[in-house]
This record gives C-alpha cells, structure tokens and sequence, in this order.
C-alpha cells in the first residue's frame, strides 16, 4: 500500500464517526460506537507505521531540539505529512468523541462544536468549552450537571 492510499483510506475512516456523532447522536449504534475506543485503534495502527517508517536518526535529533524551520523541513517529506496528518485525524476524532460524551451525557447541544471540531479540532474543543459554560450558567443546575438543557429550559418554562 502506498502513503497516498493509507492516507485516503485514514480520510475516509474517520467520516462516518464523523456522521454518526454529528446526525445520528441519539441512535444506540451510534452511543455504542462512540463509547468504544476501537475507532482508534486502525488509525493509531497507521499512525504508528508512518511514524516509525518516518524517523531517521537525522529527524529524530532534529525533533527533540524543535525548532521551525527543522519542523519544516520534516513535513516537507511526503510520509511525515501523512504520519501528521493521521495525528491530526485521530486527535480530533478523540477530541470529538469527548464533546459528542459530553453533550450526550449533560444534554447540552454539540452539533456546532462536532462541525467545527471535524474542521478545525481545536476550535471545536473551544465551541464546547464556551457553550458548556453558557449553558453551565443559565440552564444548568450545579447540583445536577447530567440532567439535560432542553430538560430544565422545559421545567423552567412550566
């Protein structure tokens, strides 16, 4: 298998985790799916292939001491931008997961923060912060942080 192949096959895994958090957060196979860690698993897999098949001595010395351009000069290389993009893919996959738990535990809506977590996943990590503290202090009750938004915005308006 060729790097360009594992990483299109690394771009399409991810997607239907992707779908099934964003459009389909309330059905069983996605809430199972989700709790399991084995999503990660293939891409750690490939990920840990590129990263070994990567690193020559020449890189490794070059990032223990990071500097920029030496960082630059790594990526440059067609398979470390393949092993960091993988990275990126499963850290915001990860990152993902948390904020589709999160909103599925404490009822507080996710779908914004999961697209921009697919896109940008530090940004989406951002959204869920922001909107857990929004929602934290108008619609959630400190002693009950599991009960839903949509719960207490319902039982407020009765």
């Amino acid at each position: 298998m060729t790097i360009t192949q594992l990483f299109n096959i690394a771009n399409l895994f991810v997607l239907p985790f992707w779908v099934l958090m964003i459009f389909l957060p309330k059905w069983k196979i996605t809430q199972r799916v989700m709790a399991s860690y084995i999503p990660f698993v293939p891409l750690a897999g490939a990920y840990l292939y590129l990263f070994i098949s990567s690193i020559t001595p020449e890189n490794a010395q070059a990032l223990s001491n990071p500097q920029l351009a030496d960082i630059a000069l790594f990526f440059a290389d067609e398979k470390a931008a393949a092993t960091g993009w993988i990275h990126f893919l499963v850290m915001d996959l990860f990152v993902g997961r948390y904020i589709y738990l999160q909103g599925q535990k404490t009822g507080i809506w996710t779908i914004h923060s999961l697209a921009l977590c697919l896109f940008a996943g530090p940004l989406g990590l951002l959204s869920h912060i922001l909107t857990y503290w929004i929602a934290k202090k108008f619609f959630l009750d400190s002693e009950s942080e599991t009960t839903g938004v949509r719960e207490k915005i319902v039982s407020s308006n009765s």
